[in-house]
């Protein structure tokens, strides 16, 4: 088996072998640090000999590597006599604990800057240099943040909460941040990373079937299996990002679209509309054009301008902006624009594109210099860049 093939069958196995191991040993936090140091020795030894049974040698190492910690604890002798039978690893089960680990995860205590990637390493089966890199610290912050969710978590029931709505909302956001970081990766060589993303529809899907009746649940999901739908479409062959203006809507995933239609359909009439089912609806918009000059945009223009009132969220302003400019003409956008302040480069890309569709050449040439700068994304720098020799050039 390849290199990147025992990557993602470790990601894979991940939470299936916490959800073992903590529910033999009880505690959350030892049982995910025993796990960690499992996977980084499965990353070491099975490319060059892959075990018959992954999971029960992933559940094996870890189970021994909690027992060494138990017995050379000082602190913790006085549970010897609640490990006696601990050198016999349990057996594996096939039951997927990834939901009662998100919901884990997602508890009251931690904030989002803690829950987030405590998701994406013990549910999500990422590094926390990988996670690092993503969040753009040094992989020792890293560490510090998990290391203290972790310990917010100790003494936890593992278990799904007795009513889900309580942490709700929190997976949600999980979820959707989780699907995000896969679909337009942070920083790093590729646009996207189809693990994470694929993950999130996977745990959404999960999430789903337990709370069926979540009109917000099932948008969650509808949204990512639109958005997703036009990931074929997203790359060149070399690797080049592929903007929604350019791309062949042939290579969209009609399957994807479909199921999310008739999801966000059954959402949208329980009437309890929410920030997904909205986000949903304009992804639907997309989907549903037979073209980027033919989209409904007064009607995504309006579904964003319910969404600011909603959420408050800058960033919708900014998606408006863009739709704002489609339906009123590129000063209308830019206007909107104005006094918008963003910590991100998709700012001054936005203000770029509007600023090249007005004529503003050479202003737009120095925005998207700017916006290049600013991305950690090697496929979304690249593009930029391009465009900014584009607009210099006809400047």
């Amino acid at each position: 088996m390849s290199g990147p093939d025992v990557e993602g069958l470790l990601r894979e196995l991940a939470p299936r072998a916490l959800g073992v191991v903590v529910r033999r040993y009880g505690d959350f936090a030892d049982a995910e640090d025993a796990v960690q140091q499992a996977l980084v020795a499965g990353a070491q030894q099975w490319p060059a000999d892959l075990p018959t049974n992954p999971l029960g040698w992933l559940v094996t190492v870890a189970s021994r590597r909690l027992v060494d910690e138990i017995r050379s604890n000082e602190a913790r002798r006085r549970r010897e006599d609640t490990v006696t039978l601990l050198d016999v690893p349990p057996e594996p089960s096939a039951r997927d604990d990834s939901l009662v680990l998100l919901f884990l995860c997602c508890h009251d205590a931690l904030s989002p800057t803690l829950a987030i990637p405590l998701t994406l390493r013990a549910v999500a089966g990422l590094t926390t240099r990988e996670i690092a890199a993503a969040y753009l610290v040094p992989e020792a912050t890293m560490a510090q943040r998990i290391s203290r969710a972790k310990a917010k978590l100790r003494g936890e029931r593992f278990a799904l909460p007795e009513d889900l709505t309580t942490r709700l909302r929190s997976v949600l956001e999980v979820l959707y941040l989780l699907f995000n970081e896969g679909y337009v990766s942070s920083s790093g060589p590729d646009l996207a990373r189809t693990d994470l993303s694929g993950e999130a529809i996977r745990l959404t899907r999960m999430l789903h079937e337990q709370v069926p009746d979540n009109a917000e649940a099932a948008g969650l999901l509808a949204l990512m299996l639109l958005t997703d739908a036009r990931r074929p479409a997203r790359t060149a062959s070399t690797g080049r990002l592929v903007p929604l203006t350019e791309q062949d809507r042939k290579l969209w995933d009609r399957s994807r679209i479909t199921e999310g239609m008739v999801l966000l359909t059954a959402a949208l009439q329980r009437r309890a509309v929410g920030e997904y089912q909205l986000l949903a609806c304009i992804a639907g918009l997309h989907d549903q054009a037979p073209s980027y000059a033919q989209t409904q945009w007064a009607e995504i223009a309006s579904l964003y301008g319910l969404l600011e009132q909603m959420t408050g969220n800058p960033v919708v302003t900014l998606n408006r902006a863009v739709a704002l400019a489609m339906v009123e003409g590129p000063q209308a956008g830019l206007k909107l624009l104005d006094g918008l302040h963003l910590g991100t480069h998709r700012l001054y890309a936005v203000r770029a594109h509007l600023l090249q569709e007005a004529g503003e050449f050479a202003a737009a040439a120095g925005a998207f210099r700017v916006a290049a700068a600013l991305t950690t994304n090697v496929r979304e720098r690249d593009y930029l860049t391009m465009r900014a020799a584009a607009s210099r050039r006809t400047s």
